[in-house]
């Protein structure tokens, strides 16, 4: 079944938008390993690796598209990237419940800003195609930047970390206002992990590196026949029947 996982990175580099995610996957014997998701409209691959820039350029490499991720350093480095702001939103909130009145102040003041930029993202969308809001927010942005300069290095640990991230990020996180057709979540990758996730805790993983490439090679297939709209399990069966019979591997349904 390798040959799918070569098939599969060519379907995720030609994509003009991608959505990347990773969860921690379970090896016996091995630490700190994660399955990593790549999703487009027609593919989804499957990887499990460490957390560190190795697997990001392997796959990506060529790659032209947008990036929708949760702004993990290992993927910083591509081009055109596309910040989801739950994280961002979690810790906004965070910092607004919190005690301390500068915190609460940017929590809210972040909080604040999404649900305005959401609102102008979705307003832009019954425009016509092509529009860009940024050139409208630049004062808003310039405000808000400043207000991240501030906390960074306050006595909050919390406030600081999320105005450190804030401005590590800034482009990737407000990109949203130069293509605001595109989709304000990474929900595709999110919900592509949920039912492996599950199955990571019936089954606790793997126990050896070839069963995690197997396990990721067939999670990728499976996937990808079903966002396609044909059967996994009828591409499977033949695809073990031609192995059998020393045939090639098919491509993967169109």
């Amino acid at each position: 079944m390798a040959p799918r996982g070569d098939e599969l990175v060519q379907a995720i580099r030609q994509s003009e938008l991608l959505h990347a995610d990773e969860t921690p996957r379970p090896e016996q014997g091995a630490s700190s390993l994660w399955l990593w998701v790549f999703v487009t409209s027609r593919a989804v691959l499957y990887c499990v690796s460490h957390r560190g820039q190795e697997l990001a350029r392997n796959v990506l490499e060529g790659f032209a598209g947008v990036l929708a991720g949760d702004g993990w350093q290992a993927c910083r480095w591509v081009e055109r990237r596309m910040r989801r702001w739950a994280h961002l939103k979690r810790k906004a909130q965070g910092l607004a419940d919190s005690l301390d009145p500068a915190a609460q102040g940017f929590g809210r003041a972040g909080l604040a800003l999404w649900n305005d930029l959401r609102e102008a993202a979705h307003k832009a969308r019954e425009g016509p195609p092509g529009a860009a809001l940024r050139p409208g927010w630049e004062g808003r942005l310039r405000a808000f930047r400043a207000r991240c300069e501030a906390m960074r290095g306050h006595s909050h640990a919390k406030a600081h970390a999320l105005a450190v991230e804030f401005l590590n990020d800034w482009e990737a996180v407000f990109a949203i206002l130069g293509i605001p057709f595109l989709p304000l979540t990474n929900n595709e990758a999110g919900r592509a992990l949920r039912h492996w996730v599950i199955l990571r805790l019936v089954s606790h993983g793997t126990r050896t590196p070839r069963g995690s490439r197997h396990f990721a090679v067939l999670a990728s297939v499976i996937d990808t026949c079903r966002r396609r709209g044909h059967s996994p399990w009828e591409h499977l069966q033949t695809a073990i029947t031609r192995r059998r019979q020393g045939l090639a591997l098919l491509p993967l349904p169109a």
